[in-house]
């Protein structure tokens, strides 16, 4: 296992600084036209088009992943039975105020000109940036942060915790990293796993929510996986909520495995 932290110098010049996570739920019989609406508008006009980001992919959660999810509820996600379509976009390290900035003028710009509209209307389930702290790649050379959503990984699990009062976050990274890590990317579906600390979305965005008591506490990791989520899902994510609790780290918020969308198709829009 190899462990590159955000301060580390770049190999090849551009590196992985924030993280925007976006997870929608559409509304119910709409999931075609929101999927259309986002793939083809929202995606690219609401970020990718925006200064310093540089890479994005949409994800999606059939009914049969959404059965492997837990807890039901917590502080983070309030109905983890929603959420169907996640979305992730990497930005440039040093360069977070100045993206944080144009998306939330973009976002309101696509308002005032009837362009948040589409998709039949959806739910905004969990939207926040993130901060990246470390990447864990379980081969020495293996897939790096900055290319994660342009190589073709099968599915991705999102976990967001929260940590006890009195536990630091170097505390807990310690402990994924010496502890829970080792064994788990060891041979295993999982080829990454980054890890993030929340930010907070300014007052002034259309999805903004006022931070939940313990959200200073939260962290959230991005598993990359070679295989569908819900083939490896007993042996690396079941039993993640038992060793939080057995070693003292708190507990999991949200745990929830996710496909690729694949661009210009509806695939999965019927079996969410």
């Amino acid at each position: 296992m190899r462990i590159i932290h955000v301060d580390d110098d770049p190999e090849y010049g551009v590196a992985l600084g924030s993280i925007l996570v976006s997870l929608l739920e559409p509304a119910p019989g709409q999931a075609r036209e929101f999927n259309r609406w986002y793939e083809r508008d929202h995606f690219y006009a609401g970020c990718m088009s925006g200064q310093t980001f540089f890479a994005g992919r949409r994800f999606v959660a059939t009914r049969p992943l959404k059965d492997l999810r837990y807890p039901a509820s917590s502080n983070a996600v309030e109905d983890t039975s929603i959420g169907s379509f996640l979305a992730l976009y990497w930005m440039e390290r040093g360069h977070h105020r100045e993206a944080e900035a144009w998306a939330v003028e973009r976002v309101l710009w696509l308002g005032a000109n009837g362009r948040m509209d589409g998709g039949g209307g959806r739910q905004a389930v969990h939207a926040s940036f993130y901060a990246h702290r470390w990447a864990a790649m379980r081969e020495d050379d293996g897939i790096p942060a900055e290319v994660a959503l342009d190589h073709p990984f099968a599915g991705v699990v999102m976990v967001i915790s929260e940590r006890p009062e009195g536990v630091s976050a170097e505390a807990r990274e310690r402990w994924l990293l010496e502890e829970i890590l080792p064994k788990a990317l060891a041979g295993s579906d999982a080829a990454l796993c980054l890890s993030l600390d929340p930010m907070q979305l300014p007052e002034e965005s259309p999805a903004y929510v006022a931070p939940a008591p313990g959200s200073d506490r939260r962290g959230l990791e991005l598993y990359f996986l070679d295989r569908d989520p819900s083939e490896g899902w007993g042996t690396l994510f079941a039993g993640l909520e038992t060793a939080h609790a057995d070693a003292g780290m708190g507990e999991i918020a949200f745990a929830a495995g996710f496909l690729p969308t694949l661009p210009g198709t509806d695939r999965y829009v019927d079996e969410i």
